[in-house]
């Protein structure tokens, strides 16, 4: 078949871009080689020095391999609580008097360990002595707050030039990053050093009030929010992918600081920790500096690999909530980890699916059949250290049901399963995707997140070049055996939320006569 001229000029344009895009990536690995630098200390943290002297600045980003899926039986919410912990400071920032303020934290633990013993008491608790020890508690908290300074690490950060000071809590891992002048590279050190290795559980109870209401918003509160909770908890059977990240009410509301001190113990570990430096930094001054402050951090055995495996599904489960507010439709298939051969097929079939207005979910649900305000699918959720899963979701429009959403679905699935995707979405899906990896690289704290995650997931960041030779071996038959293997029924679980009218509401319906009705 003869092509139109558009169509053979579109096809040499991707073809043109993607042998580039190839060349450009081969050029890129060769560059990072020869400018980054990985070493791993005496104590098993490994630290990357990037240079890019672009500008006067730099970014780094630390990756401390556990996240919400580590969280302790009884304790779920404790990783997440690190990140509101990140910046309270150490033995050296953030207080008056450090020996004074570790005494007086002491006593809150050994006061909150005594009202807690009462709390839990299922039978014989003594509502007098409950609000005793409560009292104690709280007397004990306001006297280790005399010693605070509020913000004091955040806030020197800042005065010192720092911008965009943040951390994140994920189910595979916990991160935290800024930017800051290059001549402050030695005072990072020196604080990012202290955090890790000397952290002070100050104020804990305070934030662990603030991640109470954030779960009462993010899922109590909310109807999308409780169907993914139930959603998860629902395809997962054994693995902790079944429980929420921000931590279930009855244990966030208990979790101790001594309980976080032995998380850290575990898990912050150096040899459970990959560093990365990237921008204006000279690595042959910079690395022995960063040994200096780095280095005398204490080691500890890295955490045993997870031994839970989810069992395989055989059979499609359902979720359906009732109630007064927007459907919506959400199902998921699982598929394995990030390590999984298949893994780029994956994202083929994502892109495909989702990435843009030509994508097939929106242009049939959206544009088409006009049943759908968004439809999208996404792989890897919630998280892709473990099997995770695939999933599709959709927002009816009004008049229009979940159950529409469902079946628009599963048909643009059985035509991915039957028929061959074309040669556009194909070449689409591998540009883009290379074009997305270089733009990751495109800024310090791009690269410097990019190096330590691929550095945590494969013990060496040049998996990120070498993904591009993996992107391009997708192939039309592997994305439909894939789609074969993973969109079947017994593999699926489905949640969605359908409109109830309020039972006042509908009581008051039913109540009003019909006209010319019985009185």
């Amino acid at each position: 078949m003869i092509k139109p001229w558009f169509g053979v000029r579109l096809a040499a344009a991707y073809a043109a871009l993607s042998l580039g895009t190839l060349t450009l990536f081969a050029q890129d690995m060769a560059s990072f080689e020869k400018r980054t630098t990985v070493k791993v200390l005496p104590n098993g943290l490994t630290l990357i020095v990037c240079e890019r002297h672009e500008a006067p600045v730099f970014s780094f980003y630390t990756e401390v391999n556990a996240g919400s899926a580590n969280d302790p039986g009884g304790q779920s919410g404790l990783a997440h609580m690190f990140e509101h912990m990140a910046f309270k400071g150490t033995d050296q920032i953030g207080t008056t008097d450090y020996p004074a303020e570790k005494v007086a934290l002491a006593k809150v633990e050994i006061a909150y360990a005594a009202y807690d013993a009462e709390f839990r008491k299922r039978v014989g608790q003594d509502a007098t002595k409950l609000a005793e020890l409560k009292k104690v508690f709280d007397d004990a908290r306001a006297e280790a707050q005399k010693y605070v300074i509020p913000n004091a690490f955040a806030q020197l950060a800042e005065v010192n030039g720092a911008e965009g000071i943040n951390a994140s809590t994920a189910e595979d891992t916990t991160q935290y990053f800024w930017s800051m002048p290059e001549n402050r590279l030695e005072l990072w050190a020196y604080m990012e050093s202290g955090r890790i290795g000397h952290p002070v559980e100050r104020e804990f109870y305070k934030e662990r009030d603030v991640v109470q209401e954030e779960r009462r918003m993010r899922v109590d509160s909310s109807p999308t929010g409780r169907l993914v909770d139930q959603f998860l908890a629902t395809a997962y059977v054994a693995h902790p992918y079944r429980r929420p990240g921000v931590g279930f009410e009855s244990e966030i509301s208990q979790v101790s600081a001594t309980e976080a001190q032995e998380f850290h113990a575990m898990y912050y570990v150096p040899s459970n920790i990959v560093i990365a430096v990237v921008g204006d930094v000279n690595t042959a001054t910079a690395m022995p500096m960063l040994e200096k402050y780095f280095g005398p951090i204490p080691a500890g055995p890295k955490p045993e690999p997870m031994a839970t495996v989810e069992p395989p599904q055989f059979a499609e489960k359902n979720v359906v909530i009732k109630e007064a507010t927007q459907p919506f439709y959400l199902e998921g298939y699982h598929r394995g980890d990030y390590l999984d051969p298949d893994d780029s097929v994956y994202d083929a079939i994502t892109d495909i699916f989702s990435n843009g207005r030509t994508a097939r979910l929106y242009k049939s649900l959206v544009v088409d059949e006009k049943i759908a305000a968004v439809a999208q699918g996404f792989s890897g959720f919630p998280g892709d250290k473990f099997p995770g899963l695939f999933a599709f979701y959709a927002v009816p429009l009004p008049g229009h049901t979940d159950e529409e959403m469902e079946t628009a679905i599963h048909k643009e699935l059985e035509r991915m399963k039957t028929e061959d995707v074309s040669d556009a979405e194909l070449e689409r899906f591998k540009t883009r995707a290379k074009a997305d990896k270089l733009r990751g690289l495109a800024d310090n704290a791009g690269l410097a997140e990019q190096l330590a995650d691929y550095q945590t997931k494969y013990g060496d960041w040049r998996e990120m070049f070498r993904e591009i030779a993996k992107i391009d071996a997708v192939t039309k038959a592997d994305i439909r055996r894939v789609a074969n293997k993973t969109f079947v029924a017994t593999n699926r679980t489905t949640a969605r939320i359908e409109f109830e009218k309020p039972a006042a509401a509908a009581a008051a319906t039913t109540a009003t006569p019909a006209p010319g009705g019985a009185q």
